[in-house]
């Protein structure tokens, strides 16, 4: 196995970026593409190669990472890519897309000879930029020696779930870990939108947390984010919905009634529609109060 290896990244958005540093920072060679190309240009500086469409980026790389909003954005982004892909290079699709998403994005790799591995990440913008994302991943293992030099530079932790990125178990298990995102983020929104609608100083709520075994060090995250009214975005509203959605259709798909996620859309797309779709999720705070 090579001690480095060459990668394309597909976004360089709040998570991509940081990725792609990472990667150069492992002496990993780099090119990079963003649909909005001022996205991408910054990473230059760090050593990267800027891509001016998904072809270019991927031509002759031995990995493809894919980090960009949803399915269908990933499916049209490797369909221009496809042309320049080399057979034999690992495609680590990272985004979260959610498991009915999967099956065209792993037919479009079989057709053209590359190795297909559902890799979602577990983790925001700071775990990102620190190299800290966990990885959930499931691929074949001749895809492994190359995918682990990927999340190494990127993560802490790889845990491996299965053979066939198509079957989805490393998508599922994001979501499942998603719902718990949105239920802490949401729940945290409305605790202190209450405690303010009650006339309760808000530091009380979080002084009786402590030591008890519901406190968390994310809810005390999104927390100070609404204290502070500081929503500079780690994980946005707009990317919650989409998350949310994602969690909701999976569960009717398999039987499962959900309440909380199709309240939480909801709660969500309110926020949005007041303006606040590029904020961090702890914006969903501001749905409680305005009209």
């Amino acid at each position: 196995m090579a001690d480095t290896i060459s990668v394309a990244v597909l976004g360089t958005g709040t998570m991509g970026a940081p990725m792609a540093r990472n990667l150069l920072r492992a002496g990993h060679t780099v090119r990079v593409w963003n649909r909005t190309r001022s996205r991408a240009e910054p990473l230059a500086a760090d050593g990267a190669y800027v891509a001016d469409d998904p072809a270019d980026a991927v031509r002759g790389v031995d990995a493809v990472l894919t980090i960009l909003l949803d399915g269908p954005s990933v499916l049209a982004a490797m369909r221009e890519a496809a042309p320049e892909l080399r057979r034999g290079a690992v495609w680590l699709q990272s985004s979260t897309v959610g498991p009915a998403a999967l099956a065209p994005l792993a037919e479009l790799a079989a057709e053209h000879g590359v190795y297909f591995v559902d890799s979602p990440v577990l983790g925001t913008k700071a775990p990102a930029e620190q190299g800290q994302l966990q990885v959930l991943a499931a691929g074949p293992q001749a895809a492994r020696p190359v995918a682990d030099q990927v999340f190494d530079a990127i993560g802490s932790r790889t845990l491996w779930l299965g053979e066939d990125g198509a079957e989805g178990a490393a998508s599922k298990l994001k979501l499942v870990f998603n719902n718990w995102v949105l239920t802490v983020i949401n729940g945290t929104a409305e605790t202190l939108a209450l405690a303010k609608g009650l006339g309760v100083d808000p530091q009380r709520f979080l002084d009786a947390l402590e030591g008890t075994l519901l406190d968390s060090g994310y809810l005390r995250m999104k927390a100070k984010a609404i204290l502070n009214e500081d929503y500079t975005p780690s994980f946005t509203v707009s990317a919650a919905i989409k998350d949310a959605r994602l969690i909701t259709e999976a569960a009717e798909q398999a039987g499962v009634r959900l309440d909380l996620a199709p309240a939480g859309v909801e709660r969500l797309r309110r926020a949005e529609a007041q303006g606040h779709g590029g904020k961090d999720g702890a914006a969903s705070y501001l749905a409680s109060f305005e009209g």
